[in-house]
C-alpha cells in the first residue's frame, strides 16, 4: 500500500477553493473537502487508478476527478505526493506542477 503525502501547496489550494465554495455554501464545501480527501485516500491501494493529464502527455504526473476539481499526483518508490489541487475548468501550466514540487 502506497502511502499518500499532500504537499503544502496542494493543502494550500484546497482551502482556497473550499474557502470560496464556503461563502455561500458551507456544507457543499466541507464535502467537497471529505469527497477528495476520501478519493485520494483510494490511491493508497490504487495508485494507477489515475490518467495523465491530457496537457501533458507522457508525463509522470497523473490526475484524478472530484468535480469541480482536478487532483494531480505522482509516484516516487512507494509513495503518492498529492501536488497540485485546481478548479477543472482552469488550464494546467506544466510548470507549476513543476514548482509545487519543489517547494
Amino acid at each position: 500500500m502506497a502511502e499518500i503525502v499532500w504537499t503544502d501547496p496542494a493543502l494550500d489550494q484546497l482551502e482556497e477553493i473550499a474557502d470560496y465554495i464556503a461563502l455561500d455554501k458551507p456544507e457543499a464545501a466541507a464535502g467537497l473537502v471529505k469527497k477528495i480527501f476520501s478519493t485520494v485516500d483510494r490511491l493508497g491501494q490504487f495508485p494507477d487508478s489515475g490518467h495523465v493529464p491530457p496537457e501533458i502527455p507522457g508525463s509522470i504526473y497523473r490526475e484524478i476527478s472530484v468535480r469541480p476539481c482536478r487532483i494531480f499526483y505522482r509516484q516516487d518508490k512507494g509513495v503518492v505526493f498529492i501536488v497540485h489541487v485546481m478548479r477543472e475548468e482552469m488550464l494546467l501550466r506544466k510548470f507549476l506542477l513543476d514548482e509545487e514540487l519543489n517547494s
